[in-house]
């Protein structure tokens, strides 16, 4: 009988591939981890999985996975918004810029809200800023302009613009520290204010710290709601993500309509190592195929991942789950040429943003702030199945991996609603 090459190279890569994993380390270290770092990989056994393609194949078939491990209720805002009439008086002018995608919008928005609440300044409406030098768009572009003012209205006073006769002059850039508290508005950013009357934020990450606070106090309050109660997509890019749902939902019929999310990006696991100061950080195609397999997923699954295009590097991933699609493989042909070949990927972006947020399952195969806000948007919205790789020995059941966001229930959002 002929054999095709292309098995047995399966067969030696798989074999392979659990020679050479790292260790997994707790979920814990995996929620911690800052944005950027580096480090060198350690040697594990991937929780004892058996090394064989014979093996794996033969795991029992469970066409509907693990889909509804730990669904949470709807949640209800907990914040309390300021009476309409306390916004009217303003005194200067706060602008700011959106950068780096979706994650970190959020962010930059409830510390330009909270500091302009503060201050009795009348926030101007950023523009968004792509990682090329020139790469800048509207807010519009990206966002619903009315429902982002509105939400706004009894908080702060939002100008579209600025008046054309504030002299650029007075203007003082002025550094925040994300997550800003009150005694460093009264203390760092206040007096500037006070003396210019005109300032511009630039907001920046000390590390990914988007752990639940017991201080309760009106910053907080105004945090929740410019986190969790501004921002929607405008109606165009809305539609489009809308369409790849669908599409993902019509492929997945033989699991119910239900997919799967991974944020796994080849170009960020070669950017950063997986491993720093024992911790895993990141989980390459392989692992992830692996872990989802180990808990019940089977070959009919459909995955969707933030990576744009197809990479060879993928192949792994693929082999275990045929029904793997990027954007380039599943976006409206139409679109494509605006949303996924234009020269900045902050479209790109912001599709994964928002379909990891409403997707069935998500697995964040690289810590940092996109993990975080995922995880807080999914929270806020009751989507409470997301699922951390981590070494657990023995266990083979998906409700042992879910996040410490949620398990814990440790993350900002929990504050924010109940």
């Amino acid at each position: 009988m002929a054999v095709d090459p292309r098995q047995v190279l399966a067969g030696f890569l798989t074999v392979t591939m659990f020679v050479m994993l790292g260790c997994m380390v707790k979920r814990d270290h995996f929620d911690s981890l800052e944005a950027n770092h580096s480090g060198a990989p350690s040697d594990y056994d991937f929780d004892n999985v058996k090394t064989t393609q014979h093996n794996i194949e033969t795991l029992p078939s469970m066409s509907n996975g693990p889909w509804k491990v730990n669904a949470g209720p709807d949640l209800k805002p907990c914040w309390t918004k300021p009476a309409s009439e306390e916004a009217k008086k303003s005194e200067g002018f706060v602008t700011f810029s959106l950068t780096n995608g979706p994650e970190y919008h959020v962010s930059q928005i409830a510390d330009a809200v909270v500091v302009a609440r503060y201050l009795g300044a009348t926030l101007v409406l950023p523009d968004i800023r792509g990682s090329k030098p020139g790469d800048k768009r509207n807010f519009g572009g990206i966002y619903d302009i009315d429902k982002f003012v509105k939400s706004l209205y009894g908080v702060v006073r939002v100008a579209k613009y600025q008046p054309p006769d504030i002299s650029s002059q007075n203007l003082a850039v002025v550094r925040v520290p994300n997550r800003v508290s009150e005694n460093h508005i009264a203390e760092q950013i206040n007096p500037i204010f006070r003396t210019k009357g005109n300032i511009r934020l630039a907001t920046y990450f000390p590390s990914v710290n988007m752990r639940k606070t017991e201080e309760i106090s009106n910053l907080n309050s105004l945090a929740c709601l410019a986190m969790f109660g501004t921002l929607e997509l405008q109606p165009e890019v809305h539609e489009v993500v809308e369409s790849i749902i669908e599409r993902l939902r019509t492929l997945s019929r033989k699991s119910d309509g239900q997919f799967i999310a991974v944020d796994l990006r080849v170009e960020m696991l070669e950017k950063k190592g997986c491993q720093r100061s024992g911790a895993k950080s990141c989980y390459s195609p392989e692992e992830i195929a692996l872990f989802l397999r180990k808990i019940g997923f089977d070959k009919d699954t459909t995955i969707y991942l933030t990576q744009s295009r197809w990479d060879s590097s993928l192949d792994a991933l693929k082999d275990f789950f045929p029904r793997t699609y990027t954007k380039e493989g599943i976006m409206p042909v139409d679109k494509k040429e605006k949303y996924l070949n234009s020269e900045t990927t902050e479209f790109e972006k912001v599709i994964d943003y928002y379909i990891c947020s409403q997707s069935d399952i998500f697995v964040p195969a690289i810590s940092g702030l996109f993990y975080a806000n995922v995880a807080g948007k999914r929270i806020a919205s009751g989507r409470t199945q997301i699922l951390v790789p981590a070494n657990v020995p023995g266990s083979a059941s998906a409700a042992d991996f879910i996040s410490p966001y949620v398990s814990k229930k440790n993350h900002l959002a929990y504050s924010c609603f109940c």
